[in-house]
């Protein structure tokens, strides 16, 4: 049996390497596909701007350059003071609707056989960190409304 030349054991190496960089070029290629629409995206953004910019007219005045609120001319300063228990409500109506959100999802999976053991015990760990949120919120008196 005739042994492989320096050229013929060269070859198959080759073709290794061909199929390593042909891999990497599909690879790159799915991402090159992503980054020319995010390219597409950003230019159309920005040919959109700068149309709106070219086109509009610019005709400044002072009833323009005022501040504008809800209608009313302003009057006074701007600063006003706003009380801190309506942060308060509006975290307390957060932690509410992350509970619906969680919730939905969680009645079809338990639903689905083989799901309704664990996804019972993780929505009862989940209302109970719930809980511990209302239960502190209630010692501190945050819910009462004065």
């Amino acid at each position: 049996m005739p042994e492989p030349t320096v050229g013929e054991a060269t070859a198959g190496a080759v073709t290794t390497a061909d199929a390593t960089v042909g891999l990497a070029a599909d690879y790159f290629r799915s991402y090159s596909v992503v980054g020319l629409l995010a390219v597409v995206g950003v230019l159309f953004v920005a040919v959109a701007f700068g149309a709106g910019r070219l086109l509009r007219p610019v005709v400044p005045t002072p009833e323009k350059l005022l501040t504008y609120e809800c209608g009313v001319d302003p009057v006074g300063e701007g600063w006003a003071h706003t009380q801190v228990r309506y942060y308060v409500y509006a975290f307390l109506y957060v932690i509410f609707a992350v509970d619906s959100i969680f919730l939905f999802p969680w009645a079809t999976v338990f639903a689905d056989p083989g799901y309704g053991a664990t996804t019972l015990v993780e929505m009862f760990i989940f209302l109970g960190f719930l809980a511990v949120g209302l239960l502190y919120a209630y010692k501190k008196g945050v819910l009462s409304w004065t």
